[in-house]
């Protein structure tokens, strides 16, 4: 047997090996055996790497080391899901989604307590791994995840694929690395979740292969291509050669759904990793464009939070902190617990008139747990253990700057007032270089609190200006040549960004990351903005009184106007990006999309109708011009027949372009 033959041998008996250990959790040879054949494999293409295969099974050992992680852009964006807590919240779920079909079922799975990562394929080959980041840009860890036994390097079928799951750490694993921390007198890992985000991050992969990470697979890419339900997309990962969690369901009724999620709720306590859920989803993925999506999460999908421990502790302190928008919360410092496996030091209290509803008072005893398995909340005051505490009473004056507080008429809510508030301008900022608005990922909260107390930075502006004081950075301890340069350097990639992220990051108060997006398409530019009308705001789909008003106020305001010029003339993207234009044949006319298109994906023909002029909208209405029906065509169909509005199939769609 000459070299080659022999190394794709052993490359396939080891693939076969890992598949059936990992995937199946059926292992068909011993460790030993396995163990053999990897030795012989690496001695092989030690000697002959002309031969070792792309994506060779060697590659789970790991030992390449990064500088850092290189961006990436996904294809599709990666969602979140919304949230609901209880059986009435699965109930209202169940019903809006009746609104929308009568005919329809629902998957169950398992959802993991791990970090989304993308996997792609081209031809069978692992090609791309990354983090879901900002859901639009993530970050290039194919090496790390290579390491990653459950992961096949290569599919059962030569196709190109993009599928998408979660990365974790098993218990046993965990429990392991943690034993080894404390033998080297290290700080432990507070929960699973933690050191499987910090373990990704690694930049020598033979860290991660050490650590033992694992991954469920629990979604197609653009499904639609592959498969017509959720369902048999899980079932066609599995043939695949993914690991894809062994509990899912399928339901058909509200009942079932309720019972399934019971059945998962007992089943969680004794498995080999953490989950904190159940991923409901409609099933049929024909329905997915009718039901529609908010900015942040698919209508047709949330996830059940399963009831969080609740822990016993003191309300050492009430404080108060200045958010962005000068509103003022309330914080509850607390004796420090481990919560659903991490240490809980405090927790938001609202506002005055949540604090009065639980009367909460410094030094009661209180119950608390996380709220979705995420943010630390007070439940009830344990008042069988109330002594002689004074009860709440809320501040007057700002705790920054000492400005008499403001709480409006039918608001909750007490205000700072003073433009100048360093508090309300720290947050100010880090919301602005946050993931979610400008994504200057080197400029976390920590260091603008650092570059904020030092009077480096105290708006917007002055982000932009840091360059000048390069040398003074360098200085402050813990910063340096090299931690600087890449902040500098991801500031000034941060004036590409588009416009829409940028007018959420000023801040405008009633704007968030969907209202930007829906004015940026309306008003291409900053004098579109500066120039606005009350009508031409009010008449963008979504668009209300509250957020025109808030709109209109915000740029006619001196200080807004003269902080928004010092960012022009730093080169930030004040411009809408340009759709590839044709002609205005489409002028003025609104299109909806509803079914499954046979000729063009969604994508295209969104693109071929705004490239003639025309706008895609997500809903029908009166307004709407046509709407365009492919097959198994939904609820906006149905409305749109009903309010007369015309309806084109796919052939009379192309006869009209082509015109």
């Amino acid at each position: 047997m000459d070299i080659k033959q022999k190394i794709n041998e052993l490359t396939e008996k080891i693939n076969q090996a890992n598949y059936q250990y990992h995937t199946l959790d059926n292992p068909t040879i011993s460790d030993q055996q396995y163990d053999a054949y990897m030795k012989e494999l690496l001695s092989l293409e030690e000697r002959y790497p002309e031969f070792k295969q792309k994506n060779s099974p060697s590659e789970k050992i790991g030992g390449f080391v990064l500088d850092e992680f290189k961006k990436v852009e996904h294809k599709v964006p990666m969602m979140s899901l919304s949230n609901v807590f209880n059986t009435d919240e699965v109930s209202n779920f169940y019903e809006r989604i009746r609104k929308e079909t009568q005919s329809f079922t629902l998957t169950t799975e398992l959802k993991i307590d791990g970090l989304a990562c993308n996997l792609k394929y081209e031809k069978g080959e692992l090609v791309l791994a990354s983090t879901r980041g900002n859901g639009i840009v993530g970050e290039d860890i194919t090496h790390n995840v290579k390491t990653i036994k459950s992961v096949p390097l290569k599919l059962t079928e030569e196709i190109d694929i993009e599928v998408r799951g979660e990365i974790y750490l098993p218990h046993a694993n965990f429990e392991k690395i943690n034993q080894e921390k404390i033998a080297n007198n290290e700080t432990v890992f507070a929960n699973p979740r933690n050191a499987a985000a910090g373990t990704i991050r690694q930049l020598d992969s033979k860290v991660v292969a050490k650590r033992g990470l694992a991954m469920f697979v629990y979604t197609i890419v653009e499904s639609e291509k592959y498969v017509s339900t959720q369902y048999e997309a899980l079932k066609y990962l599995e043939k695949l050669g993914f690991k894809v969690n062994p509990n899912y369901a399928k339901v058909e009724t509200l009942e079932e759904l309720i019972k399934q999620i019971d059945t998962y709720d007992v089943l969680r306590k004794n498995l080999a990793y953490d989950t904190d859920g159940v991923v409901i989803k409609v099933n049929e993925l024909n329905l997915y464009e009718d039901i529609g999506y908010t900015a942040k999460s698919p209508k047709w999908a949330t996830a059940y939070k399963f009831e969080a421990e609740k822990i016993e502790t003191t309300v050492k302190d009430i404080i108060f902190q200045v958010g962005r928008t000068g509103v003022i919360t309330p914080v509850a410092e607390l004796e420090p617990v481990i919560v659903s496996g991490s240490l809980v030091s405090r927790a938001t209290l609202h506002n005055e008139d949540y604090i009065k509803d639980k009367d909460i008072r410094k030094n009661d005893y209180v119950l608390i747990h996380k709220a979705g398995e995420i943010i630390p909340e007070v439940i009830e005051v344990i008042k069988s253990k109330r002594t002689h505490q004074e009860a709440f009473k809320m501040i007057d004056k700002c705790p920054v700057c000492n400005s008499t507080l403001v709480r409006n008429e039918n608001e909750a809510d007490h205000f700072c007032l003073n433009p100048d508030c360093p508090g309300k301008n720290l947050n100010q900022l880090i919301h602005f270089a946050s993931r979610v608005a400008m994504d200057i990922d080197t400029l976390g909260e920590k260091v603008l609190e650092t570059f904020h107390d030092l009077s480096y930075v105290s708006k917007i502006s002055d982000i932009y200006d840091l360059e000048k004081y390069r040398l003074e950075l360098e200085d402050i301890p813990g910063f340096g040549k090299k931690k600087v340069d890449k902040i500098l350097t991801a500031i000034e990639n941060s004036k590409q960004q588009s416009f829409d992220r940028l007018i959420f990051g000023l801040g405008i108060k009633h704007v968030g990351a969907k209202v930007a997006k829906l004015l940026v398409s309306e008003l291409k530019n900053l004098d579109d903005f500066r120039n606005a009308s009350y009508e031409q705001l009010i008449n963008i789909p979504e668009i209300g009184e509250q957020i025109a008003l808030s709109v209109i106020n915000y740029f006619k305001d001196p200080k807004n106007l003269e902080e928004i010029d010092k960012l022009v003339m730093h080169g930030l993207n004040f411009k809408a990006e340009e759709k590839a234009f044709i002609s205005d044949k489409f002028k003025d006319k609104t299109f909806v999309l509803t079914g499954t298109l046979e000729k063009y994906g969604r994508t295209e023909a969104a693109s071929i109708i705004e490239s003639l002029g025309g706008k895609v909208s997500s809903s029908v209405s009166k307004k709407t011009s046509y709407v365009l029906a492919g097959k198994e065509a939904g609820s906006k169909l149905e409305k749109a027949q009903s309010l007369g509005v015309i309806v084109l199939s796919e052939k009379e769609f192309e006869d009209l372009v082509n015109e």
